[in-house]
């Protein structure tokens, strides 16, 4: 079913649902994972967002997205002149991430630096706003922005899931997906949880302090 969304497309500023909500969005998901504005960040521009990104604004909505603007925030436009004055360290390059018929052609890498963590995300926008992550720090992901998202690496231990969604369940979060993906058993495993509603900073130090888990962040739902 189309809805009214995919016909008019969200509230936002600039030209193109694609090339500004949607490219806003995916820095806004990029900046979560390091847990605020990044100081560095190498913003890596597949098919058309390398060919017309700049003209439709591109630029410009990814770094807003990165330093927490909304799609429909006027500093958009001065988005850039803003990174500047703020200090945040950012560059552009267009690159292929794969064949056309494989990689959708509105795609950005995003490495983001802040203190003493880094990653890499890799997504892409959909159009009327909406986006889809595939890749944090090497691991095929599924992330829509339709959700609040704990994601998390851990070691692969026996309950680490249980464990996990009882400390959910004990602050009456529910869980509407969860992917688990590893690269080996007994290697690290990388966690997505969608969850319905907002966790608090006390459930995200609850996962962090679990004497197995690595690294654990959570990215705001963005979708309108």
């Amino acid at each position: 079913m189309v809805s009214l969304l995919d016909i008019i497309g969200p509230v936002m500023v600039g030209p193109s649902s694609s090339h500004t909500a949607g490219a806003c969005r995916l820095g806004l998901l990029a900046r979560c994972l390091v847990g605020g504005t990044p100081q560095t960040a190498r913003i890596e521009l597949h098919g058309s967002f390398a060919r017309t990104g700049e003209g439709h604004g591109t630029d410009k909505a990814i770094v807003a997205g990165l330093m927490g603007f909304q799609p429909d925030d006027d500093r958009i436009r001065t988005a850039v002149e803003i990174a500047e004055r703020e200090g945040l360290d950012y560059r552009f390059e267009k690159t292929t991430l794969g064949e056309e018929s494989e990689v959708h052609p509105n795609t950005t890498r995003i490495t983001v630096q802040r203190g003493e963590r880094s990653a890499t995300m890799v997504g892409s926008s959909l159009g009327a706003g909406r986006v889809l992550v595939t890749e944090i720090d090497g691991y095929p992901v599924e992330v829509t922005g339709n959700y609040n998202t704990v994601v998390l690496v851990a070691e692969d231990v026996k309950g680490s899931v249980a464990r996990i969604a009882t400390i959910l369940a004990d602050s009456a979060i529910n869980i509407a997906t969860l992917r688990l993906t590893r690269k080996a058993r007994g290697g690290d495993a990388f966690m997505v949880i969608e969850v319905d509603d907002v966790p608090s900073e006390k459930v995200r130090d609850e996962i962090r302090a679990l004497p197995w888990v690595k690294w654990a962040f959570r990215l705001d739902k963005v979708s309108a």
